[in-house]
């Protein structure tokens, strides 16, 4: 196997004198109207839908590259994949308001039809179901949070935690699993390394 030593000397001159600054920013310029103003926007439009498309299907299939934003690093990869591999009571929460909040509202339109002593127990009963969810909810979004930062921390040693995280945690906790976008990507206890 013969291998020839590469050069890292350049090859000498371009062949060109340098533009003077005029020359070049007159190069530069370029109309602030384009000529056809329709095409341009069908151009820009379709542009728009195919990074529109490219960050759905990303949506679905975790692609790092074309996820927005909020969703970007490796610190909220961790946090999806490990959020996305607990079973957790917070993921119901959502359905337990919704009961909660119907129970209300059906005592509210029966009225005198129930004995008050019962409306009674059943208001107490659904203000307590939903304020304890609540407190259970942040109480193990706490937990959660805590356990996530030293996994991470461990794992990944000189990589920072980006601000606003937690709450990221947190919202994607109180979702179904179903709903969570974008979709989880591990299945139930394959927690992250």
């Amino acid at each position: 196997m013969n291998v020839e030593p590469v050069s890292t000397t350049p090859d000498g001159k371009k062949g060109r004198p340098t533009p003077k600054r005029k020359a070049a920013e007159a190069a530069r310029i370029r109309p602030l109207v384009p000529k056809d103003r329709k095409e341009a926007k069908r151009a820009a439009r379709a542009a728009r839908n195919a990074r529109f498309d490219a960050e759905q299907r990303a949506m679905i299939t975790g692609e790092e590259k074309y996820l927005p934003a909020r969703d970007k690093g490796r610190a909220r990869r961790f946090v999806r994949d490990y959020v996305d591999a607990r079973h957790s009571f917070s993921e119901w929460i959502l359905a337990v308001m919704m009961v909660s909040i119907i129970l209300i509202m059906v005592l509210s339109m029966l009225g005198n039809k129930i004995p008050l002593h019962y409306q009674a127990y059943m208001l107490y009963g659904s203000s307590i179901l939903m304020y304890g969810s609540f407190i259970v909810t942040a109480i193990e979004a706490f937990f959660v949070w805590r356990t996530i930062k030293r996994v991470f921390t461990e794992a990944h040693p000189r990589e920072d935690i980006p601000s606003g995280t937690a709450y990221y945690a947190f919202s994607r906790m109180i979702m179904p699993r179903r709903w969570r976008s974008p979709r989880p990507q591990v299945d139930r206890g394959q927690f992250p390394k």
